[in-house]
């Protein structure tokens, strides 16, 4: 029989709370509800599994030592993935590199906000994907992501890879709601556009 956790039973934020008053114990269990998503994200973000975790270590030294500052009243999860994005952004500055975008999964409908990337690409125009296998497709659809600016491409990854509700990034970024849904349709546009100019890739 699995061990059962007596804080399981507690919001993320009422673990946060217990922590600012002082009970450490609730910090490891904040992190390993978060560790698999988090993770996932960054591992996306990065298209860097060590790079990724070193980053999920630093994300949650800042969660530590910024603790105090979470204002009450404000969800938790959001504010994790502002300081996981952050944090991800400072580490390729360091490395030199730009964020990549894994497609090796791809997000359905999800609470009536969203569809998967390549259906909405697709419903752009009429079954553009009929000569490019699935292996292509995900290359395809990869470099034409990693093209985008980095403001449109962190809510195309939050979007639709983490399956993150509208307000949810809007308060990630710290940008209003209705930028989100701007920067999710100017990011679709430029993905089709982007789509539409990229040569099919060689056959091997």
């Amino acid at each position: 029989m699995a061990d059962f956790d007596p804080l399981s039973h507690y919001s993320d934020e009422e673990l946060l709370k217990r922590f600012q008053k002082g009970q450490r114990d609730v910090f490891g269990a904040l992190v390993r509800r978060y560790q698999r998503e988090l993770f996932g994200y960054l591992r996306r973000y990065l298209g860097d599994a060590d790079l990724a975790d070193d980053v999920f270590q630093t994300t949650f030294v800042q969660v530590f030592s910024k603790a105090g500052q979470f204002e009450a009243g404000r969800p938790v999860r959001p504010w994790l993935y502002a300081i996981a994005t952050n944090q991800a952004i400072d580490a390729m500055r360091k490395v030199g590199r730009r964020p990549t975008v894994s497609l090796e999964q791809v997000e359905v409908e999800t609470e009536g906000e969203h569809r998967g990337l390549l259906d909405m690409l697709e419903a752009r125009e009429a079954d553009p994907f009929d000569h490019a296998d699935a292996a292509e497709t995900r290359e395809l659809v990869r470099a034409c992501v990693d093209r985008l600016p980095e403001f449109l491409r962190s809510v195309v990854v939050m979007a639709y890879y983490q399956g993150l509700k509208y307000q949810d990034i809007a308060d990630a970024l710290n940008i209003p709601l209705g930028t989100v849904k701007s920067r999710l349709h100017a990011a679709l546009i430029k993905l089709h556009e982007s789509w539409t100019e990229t040569p099919s890739l060689p056959e091997m």
